[in-house]
């Protein structure tokens, strides 16, 4: 039996992992620190817990699996939680939070380090006299106050990496885009329909709204088809994937039917709320970019290529064809045979601006088959 790992669990697990080896990372700075300043002696043997290799692998583990909680909670608890907070009293719910946690995981790790110094069972009475005199001590304080930054630290990156993207931050520390590269990617530019209307109708902090809720029903869809958001446009959403994630399961053409299921079943939500049903078109197409940092004030990872204007140029046929999803016959000659596309050909056409004639293909789905969303 093939056991295969979702696209969502992997990349929660991605976005989880950072936060343990940042609590690992600063705890060891804070240890060598220690450990230059006492010389590796304990100044203060009735409070502290004297470090030997044994110790050093518990308190390893504990520090990293507290950062792995933080992460979890961040990441699949709490922000959703907290999203409809302003930053402040998010910042403040979100630390009283984490401070609870983190107080039960010294409360528990701390007993068991002083039974394997003393090398007694952990209900001896001799480990809970030390860890009584240990949380009246200044040393619970500084503990404290190095979790606290620990915390700080992790929440700090969590707020980066959401307005940045896990993945484009990961490639900033990595530098793996510093030098130019290049890359073959599919690209879709999903535009929302009628949306000078829209916006018209609803009036601005109406629009915003309703954007921030149209966005949000794309998420999952995206995440479970492996795409990543390459920038949002006004209305526009480009979704960029790696060659290989892009014809996995035809990911970059379910995709689109996954995010029209998801808005079908959110349709009340949107006549309620205000009083219509978004709906979009999009462009696929398939090409070479060079992928590279750029910007002197602000840095950001961009895609240069002619693919993104054949793909914007694509797009903006849906109209003319009366069509919600058009691909270039490059893309459509790509997917496996055993998964084939249901499409019919709109014919060749040489797009503004360029020389070359485009044969594109219009994409045909049947939305009452199950689509993953």
């Amino acid at each position: 039996m093939n056991f295969q790992v979702s696209p969502k669990l992997r990349r929660n697990f991605s976005r989880i992992l950072p936060f343990g080896v940042i609590w690992l990372i600063i705890s060891w700075v804070f240890l060598l620190n220690d450990i230059s300043l006492t010389r590796y002696q304990n100044p203060n043997p009735e409070t502290d817990i004297t470090l030997s290799i044994p110790i050093l692998i518990f308190a390893n583990i504990m520090v990293f699996v507290a950062g792995i909680l933080v992460g979890t909670l961040e990441v699949i608890v709490l922000e959703k939680v907290f999203q409809r907070f302003s930053l402040g009293r998010k910042i403040l719910f979100k630390f009283i939070t984490y401070l609870i946690i983190i107080l039960m995981i010294i409360t528990i790790a701390y007993p068991i380090a002083a039974s394997l110094e003393a090398q007694a069972s952990i209900f001896d009475s001799v480990v809970w006299e030390k860890t009584g005199r240990f949380f009246l001590s200044l040393t619970f304080l500084n503990t404290l106050v190095q979790l606290s930054f620990q915390l700080l630290i992790s929440l700090l990156y969590a707020a980066i990496s959401e307005n940045l993207g896990h993945s484009v931050l990961l490639n900033f520390f990595t530098g793996k885009y510093h030098q130019p590269k290049f890359e073959t990617r599919v690209f879709m530019f999903l535009d929302m329909k009628d949306s000078t209307t829209i916006a018209e109708n609803l009036g601005h902090v109406q629009y915003f709204n309703f954007l921030k809720e149209y966005y949000a029903m794309m998420s999952n869809p995206i995440i479970n088809h492996s795409g990543d958001v390459y920038q949002y446009i006004g209305d526009e959403v480009v979704i960029s994937w790696k060659e290989k994630d892009a014809f996995h399961q035809n990911n970059c053409i379910e995709v689109f039917a996954s995010i029209k299921m998801n808005l079908a079943k959110n349709e009340n939500k949107f006549r309620e709320k205000y009083g219509l049903i978004p709906d979009f078109k999009a462009g696929v197409h398939i090409g070479e970019v060079t992928v590279g940092e750029v910007g002197a004030l602000k840095k950001e990872i961009v895609f240069s290529g002619d693919v993104l204007n054949t793909t914007a140029r694509i797009q903006g046929l849906c109209k003319d064809y009366n069509e919600d999803l058009i691909i270039s016959e490059e893309l459509l000659s790509k997917f496996d045979n055993q998964r084939p596309i249901s499409s019919n050909a709109l014919g060749e056409l040489t797009l503004r601006g360029k020389s070359c004639v485009t044969k594109i293909h219009a994409v045909n789905f049947n939305l009452s088959d199950p689509v993953t969303s």
